[in-house]
């Protein structure tokens, strides 16, 4: 929930729509309404994709978010 809320947070900072964002990052634009939302966990190589269509890095979108627990 937390990456969600920094993606969201950097793409409103771009001034740019769910579906522009997802364009620019490669993913369809209901993929990240649902990570947004937390409801969907981006697999690695998705952060990745986020992080570059976001215009910054994998680091500031995950530094300092809390490890969730093992199952």
């Amino acid at each position: 929930m937390a990456f969600g809320a920094r993606v969201r947070a950097r793409r409103t900072e771009l001034g740019w729509s769910q579906e522009v964002a997802a364009h620019e990052c490669g993913v369809h634009w209901t993929y990240l309404g649902q990570v947004e939302r937390g409801r969907r966990s981006p697999r690695v190589e998705n952060i990745m994709r986020f992080a570059m269509g976001l215009q910054t890095t994998p680091g500031q979108l995950m530094d300092g978010l809390p490890v969730p627990p093992a199952p």
